[in-house]
């Protein structure tokens, strides 16, 4: 247990000292991930004034727009600093610091749950499975829960892309590639990358039925990286774009995404 506490506060010193609330701002696939992630929430996601709760919302990058859109949303985050600045920007966030495996929220009482972030650094199945379960619980029989988790290949393509294939680069893509587990050393904290029959039995291991698993940046999100800065760059970033959205469940090109979208629905007569 020491050794789990250990990393929860290693990952809350990497988000405290990382500008969280820019980075879908940084790089072509940020901005990507951002576009389709909304798109993404708006056709599955029941009407406003729809009750939402975002769990590992960050500094209320989903949020906010979700506010603006008429929603009453509540923000659940285990970075104090995020807490701090979904509370500070206009319009001011309802957020609350807390753990996506023990949710300060009733049974059933939001009419969907976002777990966009949480999956990313539970590196124990039985840990996010635990947070999946939670998520399910706080939401209403027949409502939605929406769960992110990086793809086991996005580290591979983001090397290649960048042009990190040293020796050292090969043997991490072999050990992300066999266990999906990401240790820090290469600018990132502890994670996890899923692989998306994993994804699909761990949700339906938390009670949700109906799952679609959705590539959120589609096959091409390399390319428009690539192309960042020259001239081709809109060009590109305009069919990356349109790509993701025709490929979004063809079940043999999800993977290729860097992030996976899972949508699946709270039995009715579940728990």
């Amino acid at each position: 247990m020491a050794g789990v506490d250990q990393k929860i506060r290693e990952i809350v010193s990497f988000y405290t000292g990382y500008d969280e609330a820019g980075r879908l701002d940084r790089r072509a696939s940020f901005q990507l991930e951002r576009i389709r992630t909304l798109e993404l929430l708006e056709q599955h996601l029941p009407p406003a004034p729809a009750s939402i709760l975002d769990v590992g919302g960050g500094p209320g990058a989903y949020a906010r727009p979700l506010l603006g859109a008429g929603y009453r949303v509540r923000l659940i985050d285990l970075v104090p600093a995020h807490v701090e600045q979904a509370r500070a920007g206009q319009p001011p966030i309802d957020a609350v610091v807390g753990d996506a495996r023990e949710l300060p929220e009733p049974d059933g009482f939001h009419d969907a749950t976002l777990l966009l972030g949480p999956l990313y650094h539970l590196q124990d199945r039985g840990d996010r499975v635990r947070a999946l379960s939670e998520a399910v619980r706080v939401t209403r029989p027949g409502g939605v829960v929406v769960a992110a988790a990086i793809s086991r290949f996005a580290g591979p393509i983001d090397f290649a892309v960048t042009g990190r294939l040293g020796p050292a680069i090969v043997e991490e893509t072999r050990q992300i590639l066999t266990d999906g587990i990401n240790h820090p050393g290469l600018g990132f904290t502890h994670a996890y990358f899923h692989r998306v029959a994993d994804l699909i039995a761990e949700c339906r291991e938390a009670g949700l039925t109906g799952i679609t698993v959705h590539g959120v940046e589609g096959p091409a999100w390399g390319a428009a990286e690539a192309a960042a800065g020259t001239p081709a760059e809109e060009v590109v970033f305009d069919g990356a774009l349109k790509l993701a959205r025709v490929c979004g469940t063809e079940p043999e090109i999800v993977a290729a995404s860097a992030h996976l979208l899972a949508v699946g629905v709270r039995e009715t007569s579940g728990r």
